[in-house]
C-alpha cells in the first residue's frame, strides 16, 4: 500500500510516473553439501517528487518494496524531482538512472547514502532506468545487492508549449565565434520576474557544456530572453554546445515544455582589439600577442565613443552611413551621407570600427569622429580580416558614456560576475565537484 508520508518540496517537475517495476537478481541454490542461508528481509524504498510552490508537500509518497516487481502508480499531479530513500537498514552505494538513450540523469546522494534526488525535472512522456548497489549489513559480513526500477513519466497534457530559440545565429556545426560570444535563450513565452519558481525550472533546463570547460551562468536580460556567458571568456578552441531539457517539463499550470533545436559552435583564437582613447591608437592582441598597433580617431564632444567591452556583432565590407540614422537632421552641418569600406560592426545603433580616409591628418592625434573608430583604408581592411563574430573590442581611457549590459549589442561584460549572478534565477550556487554544468550527462 502507498504510504501516506509528506515531505518538503523540492522543485518543479512535469512528471507523471506511470509504472515503477522492480526487480532483483535471482537467489541461487545453495551448493550440494552446502548450509542455505537465510534469505534477507525485503528492501523498502519510497519514491516522490514534489510541487514547485515550497512548503508541505501535498502529493503522497509511493512505498515499493524491491524485492518483488510491484507496479507503483505515482499521482499525475506530482511536479518535483524523483526523490528514492531507502526505508529498511543498508546504504545505496551507487545509483545510476539513465533514459531511454542511455544518457545519464545527474542526481545527487545524501542521508548517508539512504537518498538519491535528481537534479532537474524528468521531461515528460520518457522512460528511465535506475541501477542500484544496496549494501547491508549481514551476520558473516556485507551483503551486496543490485537492484533496478524501470520508471515512466506519462505525455504532458495538451497546452502552450515553451520553446527556445538558441543564438548566436543558426549555429551550424563547424560556426566559429571569438572567445567572447555569448549563448542567447529567446522564449517562446513570457515567463515574468514574479514566476520565481517557473524560472528557475527554466533555467535548470537549459544546458550549457564546453569542451574544455568553462565555469558560467544564465543571466535574465527580460521576461522571454537569457544570456549565458563564462565567468571569463570561453578558452580558445572550445566546443560549445547548447540544448534544452525542456520538452514535456510542467512550468506552469497553463505552460509546458516544447522540443527546441539544440546549437553547436566552437570558439577560435582570443582575439581583443583595445583602443585607447586618451592615445588615439588601437592595439590589437590574439592570445595575448600584440598584432599591430593602428592610429585611429574616436568620437568628438558631442558624439563620444561609448568606453567599456564590446563583442563583434558582424562585418559589412561596404555600408551606407547617414546621419539621421542617431538623430543629425538634414542639412545640419554634421549631417553626412558616406558609402564606408571595411566597417566592423559592434552596437545595434551604429558604432562600427572602419575605414575612414578623409579623417587621415587627425588618426593618432585628435577625436573627430561621430562616435565611430575611424582607421586608414588599409589598416581597416587588415582588422576586417582579422577580426571575426564574438571578438572582443575594448574603449579604455575615453570619455563616452559606459556600454550598456544589454539592448545595444553584447555588453554583457561590462557586468561582473557578482552583478551577473544576481540575474539568475538559481543565485550563487558552488560548482559541485565534477559536474559540467549538465542535467543529462552522457553514460560512461
Amino acid at each position: 500500500m502507498p504510504s501516506r508520508r509528506y515531505v518538503q518540496g523540492w522543485g518543479a517537475l512535469s512528471l507523471a510516473v506511470g509504472a515503477v517495476l522492480v526487480t532483483t537478481a535471482a537467489a541461487q541454490d545453495p551448493a550440494p553439501g552446502r548450509a542455505a542461508v537465510a534469505a534477507p528481509g525485503p528492501a523498502l524504498l519510497t519514491v516522490g517528487t514534489c510541487s514547485v510552490t515550497g512548503g508541505l508537500c501535498r502529493v503522497p509518497r509511493t512505498t515499493v518494496s524491491l524485492d518483488a516487481p510491484v507496479p507503483v502508480e505515482l499521482p499525475g499531479v506530482a511536479t518535483g524531482p524523483v526523490d528514492l530513500a531507502l526505508r529498511t537498514p543498508g546504504r545505496l552505494t551507487d545509483v545510476t538512472v539513465t533514459d531511454r538513450r542511455g544518457r545519464r540523469i545527474a542526481g545527487r546522494a545524501g542521508g548517508d547514502g539512504t537518498r538519491w534526488t535528481s537534479d532537474v525535472p524528468l521531461p515528460a512522456g520518457g522512460a528511465y532506468t535506475a541501477r542500484l548497489v544496496l549494501e547491508e549489513d549481514r551476520p558473516g559480513g556485507v551483503r551486496r545487492r543490485i537492484l533496478r526500477l524501470a520508471v515512466r513519466t506519462a505525455k504532458a497534457p495538451e497546452g502552450e508549449r515553451l520553446t527556445v530559440a538558441f543564438g548566436p545565429g543558426e549555429g551550424a556545426p563547424g560556426r566559429t565565434y571569438g572567445v567572447g560570444q555569448p549563448v542567447t535563450a529567446q522564449l517562446s513565452h513570457p515567463v515574468p520576474a514574479a514566476e520565481p519558481g517557473a524560472r528557475r525550472i527554466v533555467e535548470r533546463a537549459l544546458e550549457v557544456r564546453s569542451e574544455p570547460r568553462a565555469e558560467g551562468a544564465w543571466h535574465w536580460v527580460d521576461a522571454d530572453t537569457l544570456h549565458y556567458r563564462p565567468r571569463v571568456y570561453w578558452p580558445s578552441g572550445a566546443t560549445v554546445r547548447v540544448r534544452s531539457g525542456l520538452d514535456g517539463a510542467r512550468v506552469t499550470d497553463r505552460l509546458h515544455g516544447g522540443r527546441s533545436r539544440p546549437l553547436t559552435f566552437t570558439t577560435g583564437s582570443r582575439v581583443e582589439a583595445v583602443t585607447d582613447v586618451a592615445a588615439h591608437e588601437m592595439r590589437v592582441y590574439r592570445d595575448g600577442r600584440l598584432l599591430r598597433v593602428i592610429p585611429v580617431t574616436t568620437g568628438k564632444p558631442g558624439f563620444r565613443t561609448r568606453v567599456g567591452t564590446k563583442v563583434v556583432l558582424g562585418k559589412e565590407s561596404t555600408v551606407r552611413m547617414r546621419g539621421d540614422s542617431i538623430g543629425i537632421a538634414r542639412g545640419s552641418r554634421e549631417f553626412y551621407d558616406l558609402k564606408v569600406r571595411w566597417a566592423t560592426r559592434v552596437t545595434w545603433s551604429g558604432e562600427y570600427l572602419h575605414a575612414a580616409p578623409w579623417s587621415l591628418d587627425a588618426q593618432g592625434s585628435e577625436d573627430v569622429s561621430h562616435g565611430c573608430t575611424g582607421m586608414s583604408t588599409e589598416a581597416a581592411r587588415w582588422l576586417f580580416r582579422t577580426v571575426r563574430e564574438g571578438d572582443l573590442v575594448r574603449v579604455v581611457h575615453g570619455y563616452g558614456e559606459p556600454m550598456t549590459p544589454f539592448g545595444n549589442g553584447y555588453g554583457d561584460w561590462n557586468l561582473g560576475w557578482p552583478d551577473w549572478l544576481r540575474g539568475s534565477a538559481l543565485g550563487v550556487r558552488p560548482a559541485r565537484p565534477g559536474s559540467d554544468g549538465s542535467p543529462l550527462r552522457p553514460a560512461l
